[in-house]
């Protein structure tokens, strides 16, 4: 279900390197990643992010401001986002430069809302 599911987001999505459902803890429970994907090592850099993910979730808790929802990271080759999943589970798309980070947005939503059973949101 898991691939099948971010398979579409790519799919719908111009300009994606790739998607993958994350652990806090940096271990990826699905992933589907192009070939422009795995030259960038997107499965590495996602693991990674998973840190900064933490940091802004403590954040915005700590200053009073609530839950995280979404993070973006624009980097010089891509553009990474991640819409958490609960409290533990984060789904990524990273996209090209000239990805459409607005459909990109609006897929992750919907992954949010389609996993909200099977992530006891």
């Amino acid at each position: 279900m898991f691939k099948i599911l971010l398979e579409s987001i790519i799919e719908r999505t111009e300009g994606s390197l790739g998607a993958l459902i994350m652990g806090l803890d940096g271990i990826a429970v699905e992933k589907v990643i192009g070939e422009a994907g795995n030259e960038a090592n997107l499965d590495d850099a996602a693991a990674e992010f998973t840190s900064l993910v933490r940091s802004a979730q403590r954040t915005g808790n700590d200053i009073g401001l609530g839950s995280l929802k979404e993070l973006v990271v624009s980097l010089d080759s891509a553009t990474v986002m991640m819409r958490l999943l609960g409290r533990d589970y984060f789904v990524v798309l990273a996209l090209s430069p000239g990805g459409n980070l607005g459909r990109g947005r609006y897929e992750l939503r919907k992954a949010e809302l389609q996993l909200a059973k099977e992530f006891v949101l």
